[in-house]
């Protein structure tokens, strides 16, 4: 039985700064990269990345939206994401998401040509912290 909610895990994650996202590619395998979540995990669900438009990432997603997030925290804290990825390059939404700190991988903030937000909006979430581990499925 789970002992976490959605708001104890998300608490957590907003302290964690990077996480792995891992896509299907167009040959089925696997492919991970690290991705700096920028603290913005506000937990209704949803986990934000910025990446550019033509990279690997972008391209499998239009393939495959489904993907995984891992996460790796203080405390032998283990988590990970199964969900769906959507592609977001409306500028007023990549606003509301940017912060200061991304600024050295997109040096015109979201004016950058190419820039995309990655969301992943999560449908089952696993955690193991020492003994303590549970699941959460989440409606979508």
């Amino acid at each position: 039985m789970p002992t976490k909610t959605l708001a104890d895990i998300a608490a957590k994650l907003a302290k964690l700064d990077i996480a792995m996202l891992t896509t299907q590619t167009s040959r089925g395998q696997f492919s991970s990269r690290p991705m700096s979540n920028n603290g913005d995990v506000t937990y209704d669900g949803n986990s934000y990345f910025f990446t550019y438009d033509g990279s690997r990432t972008v391209h499998d997603i239009e393939q495959n939206p489904h993907v995984g997030l891992t996460f790796e925290g203080p405390k032998r804290l283990y988590v990970s994401v199964a969900g769906t990825a959507t592609l977001i390059r409306h500028k007023p939404t990549l606003q509301k998401h940017w912060v200061p700190d991304v600024e050295r991988w997109y040096k015109d903030g979201i004016d950058t040509p190419g820039i995309v937000l990655v969301r992943v909006q999560a449908r089952y979430i696993k955690y193991w912290q020492d003994e303590d581990e549970g699941e959460l499925h989440l409606p979508g």
